[in-house]
């Protein structure tokens, strides 16, 4: 595929886009416009009524963002090239005093057909420690050193988070199940926005703004109570710099913030989609240590 002109290839999806959306009112506007005029009886004249622009649905919207996602391909080519991959970036996390910290991290992930068949391993190093954190088989461990270990509750409920509100749930609704209904219109800085919300058959809420003109995730927010804590933290997730990964659409930074105060920034340096993943890398190292004993 050819992307060295990338301001005309998007040009040509965001018309394939509102092609998708409204092309029937095209076709029918034409088809009258070829029947002869008949004469008509007068009517009393009525008053002049302004035109309502066409309300899409929740899922023209959905949809629409898939296929921009997939730069023109779609569900096909997000389900092809995106089965599986490799993330390496930095994530930035300010703590309660306001200093902050530099995490490396690699994710690794193999879609299944649900999300409880998912199997996702973040290798993360800070400079006190190295640890990861593995989903598979619908449990959650942690690894150090070799040794498995149990999750403490905010650092499980983090993961869980990460995976279930984000681009990705929002582009695998009808694969997850989820349900999505229209929250309206909004305007942020500028920018005119299609509101959606999702919910995922865990019953999590997450919505999306999503641009007009591009049809692509702008930011997304969700409600959720720290383990141990009955009060609700709203929180935001803004994505930038967009660009094309394997042919995807992918925001390479994203910032997430915790009632309006910015906790996390996550840049990704480098993503490969497609390579070879082995098993092993989300197996539990002490079960399948004792499964090959004598």
């Amino acid at each position: 595929m050819n992307f060295r002109n990338p301001p005309f290839r998007y040009s040509t999806l965001v018309l394939l886009v509102l092609a998708v959306l409204g092309g029937s009112l095209t076709f029918i506007s034409s088809s009258r416009a070829q029947q002869p005029k008949q004469a008509q009886p007068k009517r009393a004249e009525q008053p002049k009524r302004t035109d309502q622009p066409k309300e899409f649905t929740a899922e023209q919207i959905a949809e629409s963002v898939i296929i921009i996602a997939g730069s023109g391909a779609g569900r096909a080519m997000l389900a092809q090239i995106r089965k599986n991959g490799l993330e390496r970036g930095r994530e930035t996390r300010t703590g309660a005093d306001g200093r902050a910290e530099e995490i490396r991290y690699e994710l690794r992930f193999v879609h299944g057909d649900k999300p409880d068949k998912d199997k996702v391993r973040i290798d993360s190093k800070t400079p006190q420690a190295e640890y990861s954190l593995v989903y598979g088989e619908g449990r959650l461990f942690g690894i150090i050193n070799g040794a498995t270990f149990t999750p403490r509750a905010d650092t499980a409920a983090d993961f869980i988070a990460r995976q279930a509100h984000s681009i990705d749930a929002l582009l695998r609704y009808k694969e997850n199940e989820s349900k999505l209904t229209s929250a309206g219109k909004d305007k942020q800085q500028g920018i005119d926005l299609y509101v959606i919300d999702l919910v995922d058959k865990a019953n999590r809420k997450t919505r999306y703004f999503i641009s007009a003109k591009t049809f692509r995730v702008l930011s997304l927010e969700y409600e959720e109570a720290r383990p141990g804590s009955t009060t609700p933290v709203k929180y935001t997730k803004r994505f930038y710099d967009y660009r094309l990964a394997q042919g995807t659409q992918l925001p390479y930074r994203t910032v997430l913030l915790e009632d309006g105060k910015q906790t996390v920034e996550t840049r990704i340096l480098t993503v490969q989609y497609g390579i070879k993943m082995e098993d092993s890398v989300f197996q539990n190292p002490e079960a399948a240590a004792s499964s090959s004993g004598p």
